[in-house]
């Protein structure tokens, strides 16, 4: 509703886009209709642009073309369904992405994909400009503005970040800190930024209500579609990705779903049925095997416990990595019974045979499962030490100098939505923002001061 009562209050000066996943709309189906039929009204706009990616929300492109591919038309057809759109870019599931994937979606008949400005593949350059994919330059690639679209999706209610509190202004203040030769900010966040990593009383609809009118009236800056960017923006260079990049945690990589063993298994043990799952007309089967997929069952597993810690248990509804483990396996032992009783053919004598196998891994993994809580325990242990000491460090240093003074110097990001896209206005007339993706351009003729 917020995001509709700004369309009509800017009208095409106003831009959004969105990524919803095919399960996603499979529960607006069923259980949120009404949701549903909100984004519709935002499809009618005119100003909503809805994005491809995988139906299942799945980490498929890592293992399976085939599937990939398969998941991916699907989910267009799913958006064309709804939303009366042919989706023409692309977003990868966490936005997974690596040079090959980006030779996949052009070869899918996308225009531009959209991934994370990693640092450690961008080196020196800025996400701020328009790339291309380094097997095929006629795919163009769209780079999120990670500090600036963190600053809203996840430090916006810190109170203990120097940035906060974020107010609309000071965000365009940061924007306006922009090289003049930078041409678009991507702004990529998760919907769900909006009401629950960011709850209403931190005042985050307030500021996505005062957005646009700070963007017009403080900034040369003007909100674009990832369409409208591909299209009136030139490449600068290839972006280099040989390996899988994502949006997730500090090192932006394929860790959050795929960093320990039990990981791994759980990720093989499911998809090493694809070729046999494809073999059966069951639509239940079928649908159990995309719900399988999704990304987030591996996510639950993961046993990081440092930085990122938090935000892995934030989303986790299990008690620990190893119980998310558990049931998953176990799940996975009776979706391999149903798939058997369905074949025809069976399982080859080197596949999984039976419930009796999946819990022979499971006991397999049980020390390995303690060992790493062990490792836990210890690190939680140490962690009370090491705070300790620093504890008594500081009440030393105040003990000793007393009259001594201390000066923060805090220094911006780099500025950087399932998400929104800034670019630099053309004309210094007023045009508006974006929510989940937005993109805006900066224009030739208008200069900043």
């Amino acid at each position: 509703k917020l995001l509709l009562d700004l369309i009509k209050e800017y009208g095409t000066q106003f831009k959004v886009s969105f990524s919803l996943s095919g399960v996603y709309i499979k529960q607006l189906e069923l259980y949120a209709p009404e949701v549903l039929e909100s984004f519709k009204a935002l499809a009618k706009t005119g100003c909503v642009e809805f994005l491809a990616e995988t139906y299942s929300h799945s980490l498929v492109s890592l293992r399976s073309q085939d599937e990939f591919v398969r998941q991916v038309e699907k989910h267009a057809k799913k958006i064309e369904k709804y939303f009366g759109q042919k989706p023409q870019v692309f977003r990868n599931t966490e936005l997974v992405y690596s040079d090959e994937i980006g030779r996949i979606a052009y070869d899918m008949g996308f225009k531009a994909v959209l991934t994370e400005g990693a640092r450690h593949i961008l080196g020196w350059k800025s996400p701020n400009f328009l790339y291309y994919n380094a097997i095929n330059p006629k795919l163009k690639v769209l780079l999120r503005n990670y500090k600036l679209s963190d600053d809203i999706a996840f430090r916006f209610s810190n109170k203990h970040w120097d940035g906060w509190p974020l107010t609309a202004d000071k965000f365009v203040d940061w924007l306006n800190q922009i090289p003049e030769n930078e041409e678009v900010v991507n702004l990529f966040m998760d919907y769900e930024t909006f009401g629950e990593h960011q709850w209403e009383d931190t005042g985050i609809f307030k500021f996505m209500r005062s957005l646009p009118a700070a963007v017009f009236k403080k900034s040369n800056f003007k909100f674009l579609t990832p369409s409208e960017v591909a299209d009136k923006l030139q490449p600068v260079a290839a972006v280099n990705v040989p390996y899988h990049i994502s949006w997730a945690d500090e090192e932006r990589d394929l860790t959050a779903w795929l960093g320990n063993e039990m990981q791994y298994e759980a990720f093989n043990k499911i998809n090493d049925l694809e070729n046999l799952v494809k073999k059966i007309d069951d639509p239940e089967i079928q649908k159990d095997w995309q719900y399988l997929q999704t990304s987030d069952h591996f996510y639950y597993m993961c046993t990081k416990f440092f930085a990122d810690g938090d935000v892995h248990m934030y989303f986790n509804p299990f008690k620990n990595p190893y119980d998310a483990f558990i049931n998953y396996m176990n799940v996975v032992s009776d979706f391999i019974i149903r798939v058997e009783k369905a074949s025809k053919t069976g399982f080859g004598d080197d596949e999984p045979k039976n419930k009796e196998e999946i819990e022979n891994v499971i006991k397999k993994y049980q020390s390995e499962i303690e060992r790493l809580k062990q490792k836990m325990e210890k690190i939680v242990e140490e962690d009370k030490i090491l705070e300790k000491k620093k504890t008594t460090k500081k009440t030393t240093t105040k003990e000793t100098a007393k009259k001594a003074t201390t000066k923060t110097i805090t220094t911006k990001k780099e500025l950087p939505a399932k998400k929104t896209k800034t670019t630099k206005k053309e004309t210094p007339t007023k045009k508006p923002a974006t929510s989940k993706k937005t993109t805006t351009k900066k224009s030739e003729n208008t200069k900043k001061t």
